[in-house]
């Protein structure tokens, strides 16, 4: 998994487009602005390292047994409705340059109680982002010592994650970029390793080189869309390309550009990593349950022995323990926001330690969560539950770019009515298409938000009469 970015707006850009602009003019002239030297090419890196070249691997197993090994096929069709969705977070970046949040575009654009509803839906990714990285640790830990029980495991991830954000220990850029780096080189050498024992050891002929792409043994639309739904996990992070809008030169052009291009990239990629998998161990033979979650460490067991087998395991382990850390942290700075203001109760959530400056009630919630959902939750299950949250912004911000450019805006663009409709239908198609598990206890989450909500808005109310009165 890669890590979330904390992309909470202020509470002056979710009051929409008029009065950010007049409080983007009083900044202006208060303060210096950011510098735009950000070039096409920056903002292509910023999103190739936030979503990692290595982005396929760790949900390559379920996904697989989910789709009856038709992963490839999966992965492009995602990336079809992402590239729709690219381009609706591309074009909303133009009109809220500085809030890059799909709560601030559906709020905004739609209604507060929309940006809401997806504002709460990613308050869920949030929190199951750390639940399933520390289900994947644990399993990869165990891959190296399996004489330590997985609860054993989880605790202590959760521990680590718990005791870094308390410390707000955090990662920086060049740390990043070098992990982004380091995870490319792996990933060339387990593909040459693979070409090799696909040329010498398997040699497919035939049907055989196609068979990834589509098994008439084992195909069902069904079955492909529902690991569509997981598959989608590769492209979670594009989005935060927005969030650098005010430091790119031509930010009206590149950001969208950049975004679009990130996610056919990162498509391309991941397409070849995963149809080499596959040539290599083919998808009719499903991942037995004790391998599934790291199935792809083993398919470089089978290529590359004991060897490529750790390294991949190592790789992928610290790709997930670092995104774990940093979802935690960027979960715990989402609820500080909605307790402070008072969208949850600001006493617990919109703590802040007066030492560590961190909202330590916070980190310490997620922390008892996460190991709460590392044993009650699969990764499979973890994973839907996160998409069905991501589809819900995704669904909510081509929404907002239909009602913007067709309806609203004076600008021109191509095909305004079109391309977000097309993204609409593929993403809820998809969604349509999650667990039947996974979209209960994921409108359940919903509920349970509008009914917070409710009650805030009425406390709310009722101190408002109160204070009248007096």
């Amino acid at each position: 998994m890669r890590p979330h970015l904390d992309r909470r707006p202020s509470s002056a850009a979710r009051r929409g487009p008029a009065l950010n602009s007049s409080a983007s003019t009083a900044s202006t002239a208060s303060a210096p602005g950011l510098r735009r030297t950000l070039k096409l090419r920056h903002l292509l890196l910023f999103g190739i390292i936030i979503i990692q070249p290595t982005a396929p691997m760790s949900i390559y197993g379920v996904v697989s047994n989910a789709a009856r090994g038709h992963v490839v096929t999966t992965i492009l069709i995602a990336m079809v409705a992402m590239l729709f969705t690219a381009v609706s977070y591309g074009r909303m970046a133009r009109v809220y340059p500085s809030a890059g949040s799909a709560y601030t575009y559906v709020g905004s654009e739609l209604h507060p109680v929309a940006g809401y509803v997806v504002g709460w839906a990613m308050l869920m990714d949030y929190m199951l982002n750390p639940i399933i990285c520390v289900i994947w640790c644990s399993a990869a830990a165990q891959n190296v010592i399996p004489q330590i029980p997985y609860a054993a495991w989880a605790l202590a991830f959760v521990i680590v994650f718990t005791s870094l954000n308390l410390l707000g220990v955090q990662a920086s850029s060049r740390v990043n970029a070098g992990l982004a780096l380091g995870m490319g080189i792996v990933v060339v050498v387990f593909m040459a390793f693979a070409i090799h024992y696909i040329a010498v050891v398997a040699q497919p002929a035939g049907h055989t080189w196609l068979q990834p792409f589509y098994d008439p043994a084992t195909f069902s639309t069904g079955r492909v869309l529902n690991g569509t739904s997981i598959a989608v996990l590769t492209y979670i992070g594009f989005d935060g390309i927005s969030t650098m809008s005010e430091e790119v030169e031509n930010p009206r052009r590149n950001v969208m550009l950049a975004t679009v291009l990130t996610c056919f990239i990162i498509g391309v990629l991941s397409a070849i990593e995963v149809y080499v998998a596959q040539l290599v161990w083919p998808g009719r033979t499903p991942f037995p349950p004790s391998m599934v979650d790291t199935a792809y460490v083993h398919v470089g067991m089978r290529v590359g022995g004991k060897f490529l087998f750790q390294l991949l395991n190592g790789t992928l382990l610290v790709a997930n323990l670092g995104s774990g850390i940093a979802a935690q942290f960027g979960a715990a700075r989402l609820l500080y926001g909605m307790g402070r203001e008072n969208a949850l109760p600001r006493r617990f959530f919109g703590a802040v330690s007066a030492r560590s400056g961190i909202p330590h009630n916070n980190v310490l919630l997620l922390g008892l969560i996460t190991l709460g959902g590392a044993f009650v939750l699969t990764y499979a299950r973890g994973a839907e539950l996160l998409n069905f949250g991501a589809f819900i912004a995704f669904i909510g911000v081509n929404a907002a770019a239909l009602v913007h450019y067709k309806f609203r805006s004076t600008e021109k663009v191509r095909l305004p009515a079109l391309l977000p409709l097309l993204g609409m239908a593929i993403c809820t198609f998809i969604w349509l298409h999650l667990d039947i598990d996974a979209k209960l206890l994921g409108a359940s989450w919903v509920a349970v938000g509008l009914l917070i909500y409710l009650f805030m808005r009425r406390r709310r109310a009722r101190l408002d009469t109160g204070a009248a009165q007096a």
